[in-house]
């Protein structure tokens, strides 16, 4: 092969691997879902809370590792210099997931899987489209129509809820995280190509630090809940969540984002609902409905669809 003939090969080489780091990630927060409700009962602390202490250990993490690596100074230099830019990224997932955990409060985990983890890739297609100023093609139409199909029937089907305390409040806070996610991902994309992964998973992650880890602190004290823990197990599982479905899978997610556009990686990190419902027939005995099935179904199809477009651009 010439170097004109491998060139095409390579570009869609790296698409694939993008696609797949972005799915790992995925994979990785699929496994928050099962966690929460395991450290909640065992330590009585509220999502909100774990959340704050998880995006803490994700920063320790992060730093010690760039510190390890000499590479702490860099980070704090590169990460002024696109300072806009990782304020959007960092202040944006703090927005997704603290609303995400007070939708799952106010309107239970179904609901806010389905309107967060829906709403994000369609709000995508639609500004895609108008900032292009033309339809979307029928093939990412019909993507994003299967992947939210299948969404649905895996979280409302698949796993119904219980009685929703507040879900009008709950539905309102899975659209504000679902806008949240979908602006994280367009804001990230071309970061990722001016940021090495880890100067953008440390810098991003210390701002979003700074939003999660007071609303951890504040929302449970006005409710009258406790912020903290003797729970060694509790503490072991916070760890895991900060240092892998946090710092591991951001730095993922981003490295993904260099060749993968925002909208894609959004479908794509649906393997998120897929892996929780895995989990929790395996592990915690959950019996899956057909209708379940047949969502696990088509959310892998979309997923396959993303990785057969040779000629899907990357993020710019």
């Amino acid at each position: 092969m010439t170097p004109t003939e491998t060139r095409p090969v390579q570009a869609y080489a790296g698409q694939v691997r993008g696609l797949v780091l972005v799915c790992l990630a995925g994979v990785l927060w699929g496994t928050i879902g099962p966690a929460i409700p395991v450290v909640h009962d065992m330590s009585g602390l509220s999502p909100v809370t774990i959340g704050g202490y998880r995006a803490f250990v994700a920063v320790v993490v992060l730093v010690i590792a760039a510190a390890l690596m000499r590479r702490l100074r860099d980070c704090a230099r590169l990460g002024r210099r696109q300072w806009r830019r990782v304020t959007a990224v960092g202040v944006s997932t703090a927005i997704f997931q603290l609303f995400f955990f007070l939708a799952v409060l106010w309107a239970g985990v179904s609901v806010t899987t389905v309107v967060c983890l829906g709403f994000a890739p369609v709000l995508l297609l639609i500004t895609g489209s108008v900032r292009r100023r033309r339809r979307p093609s029928a093939g990412q139409f019909l993507t994003v129509t299967v992947a939210v199909a299948g969404l649905l029937l895996v979280s409302v089907a698949g796993s119904p809820d219980g009685d929703a305390p507040h879900p009008v409040l709950g539905v309102f806070a899975a659209l504000v995280s679902g806008t949240a996610y979908a602006l994280s991902a367009e804001a990230a994309a071309p970061l990722s190509l001016r940021l090495d992964t880890l100067t953008m998973t440390t810098t991003t992650t210390c701002v979003a630090a700074m939003v999660l880890v007071p609303a951890g602190l504040i929302v449970p004290a006005t409710s009258g809940e406790g912020v903290w823990t003797t729970d060694l197990g509790s503490w072991a599982l916070i760890g895991y969540l900060g240092a892998v479905t946090m710092a591991l899978a951001y730095a993922l997610l981003f490295t993904g984002l260099r060749t993968t556009a925002s909208g894609a990686a959004v479908v794509a990190t649906l393997l998120e609902p897929v892996t929780a419902v895995v989990i929790a027939v395996v592990f915690l005995s959950e019996r899956l409905t057909v209708a379940g099935v047949v969502g696990v179904v088509l959310i892998m199809a979309a997923i396959g669809s993303l990785g057969s477009r040779s000629t899907e651009p990357a993020p710019q």
